[in-house]
């Protein structure tokens, strides 16, 4: 491996590269207020990424097929794996490298939703930043047919540490199943490759699938200096104290981006996940940057030009318009202020507290965070009211 520095940076902008290592080397506080350089941004907003959770439509919706508690453990676990290459891995393959998502403006909204197909029954998603500073990003996909729903926020606090970027999820989601309901924890993530200008993601620390009787505990572990693979993970489901009966605990190990088999348990030796054997399928988005439907804060529409001029190499109409957008958002707080009014969120309204998630939570012994922020649905709009219909 080349000791260049910035290697996989363009030529022209290895000065800014540099300057920019150099600043969250010496910062103190949270990264995500720090102006990244123009090639290292995505053309998407953060508010678009919650589509990761369900691009593999199919696993979703199999969840209500589960004949059983322990199946249906299975099965959320089996979905939530194939989430994690879309979610963390699958923007390096087509960009080369991890990009810094825009971040979203309060109150920018996101809409698609996932055909019927071969009876699954329509997905809908809808996502809403509820908040800048912090930013929160708020989230419900549900398939009425089948009885499922998720609905969730997150939020991020960003630090330097040893040479790479430390990415503190905050938040967790809530998977109901007809009347069960699970939480799911997010897992940090730790950017590294930043030295050489190529940054890439990996997954730390444990995350958990709690609830219906069950607990899922998935530990990550990547690469290391010497040893190890990258995108390694471990997963026990075990039921919970007292819930047990007869079933049996399950380990499967492998690695989340490819595929992982049962170690442990009565399928010992079977494959898990495979992701290459399970089809992804894109969202489809409602209105956007093409007719604007759903008005200026639609993430598409909002973003368009921004996204225009990373996607084409202008950085110079990338900043442009990043900054004017940013600008804009200050004097709308500042106004507000002036006025003594405050953003209404249009979908989702904030609880100061989640009973469930504190009462699963404290079976895996997670301590809920203050900055946690508990968002909740309040409506859907006409737009994913109504079937979208087959369109193969």
């Amino acid at each position: 491996m080349s000791e260049t520095p910035g290697e996989a940076v363009p030529a022209a902008q290895r000065g800014s590269w540099s300057s920019f290592l150099k600043s969250i080397a010496s910062f103190s506080g949270d990264l995500s207020s720090l102006t990244a350089p123009p090639f290292i941004l995505s053309p998407t907003s953060l508010t678009e990424f919650p589509a990761y959770w369900c691009e593999r439509p199919d696993l979703f919706s199999a969840i209500a097929d589960a004949k059983d508690p322990q199946a249906r453990a299975l099965a959320i676990l089996r979905w939530f794996i194939s989430t994690l290459k879309d979610q963390y891995t699958s923007r390096n393959e087509l960009m080369g490298s991890e990009k810094k998502p825009l971040n979203p403006a309060l109150g920018e909204l996101f809409y698609a939703h996932w055909p019927d197909r071969n009876g699954r029954g329509q997905i809908n998603l809808l996502v809403e930043q509820v908040s800048h500073h912090p930013p929160v990003t708020a989230y419900v996909i549900e398939n009425k047919v089948k009885g499922v729903q998720l609905v969730g926020h997150n939020a991020q606090k960003t630090s330097f540490s040893s040479g790479s970027i430390i990415v503190k999820q905050i938040g967790h989601a809530v998977l109901t199943v007809g009347k069960e309901e699970y939480v799911i924890t997010l897992p940090k993530l730790r950017i590294d490759g930043l030295w050489y200008g190529s940054p890439y993601v990996e997954l730390t620390d444990t995350t958990y699938i709690i609830g219906g009787g069950f607990i899922s505990t998935i530990e990550y572990k990547g690469k290391g200096y010497f040893t190890g693979k990258s995108h390694t993970f471990k997963a026990t489901v075990a039921p919970l104290p007292g819930m047990g009966g007869s079933s049996q605990e399950h380990v499967v190990e492998g690695l989340w981006h490819e595929k992982s088999k049962f170690t442990k348990g009565p399928f010992q030796g079977d494959v898990f996940h495979d992701v290459e054997t399970t089809s992804k399928e894109n969202a489809t988005v409602i209105g956007g940057e093409v007719d604007g439907s759903q008005g200026a804060f639609e993430t598409r529409k909002l973003w368009n030009l921004v996204a225009k001029g990373i996607r084409e190499g202008d950085y110079e109409l990338a900043s442009r318009e990043k900054s004017r957008i940013e600008n804009e958002q200050r004097q709308r707080r500042k106004d507000e202020a002036a006025a003594g009014t405050k953003w209404e969120l249009k979908h989702f309204k904030h609880e100061d507290s989640d009973p469930l998630y504190e009462r699963l939570g404290r079976l895996a012994k997670i301590t809920p965070s203050e900055e946690d922020f508990y968002g909740f649905l309040v409506n859907w709009p006409e737009a994913l009211t109504k079937p979208a219909g087959n369109d193969k």
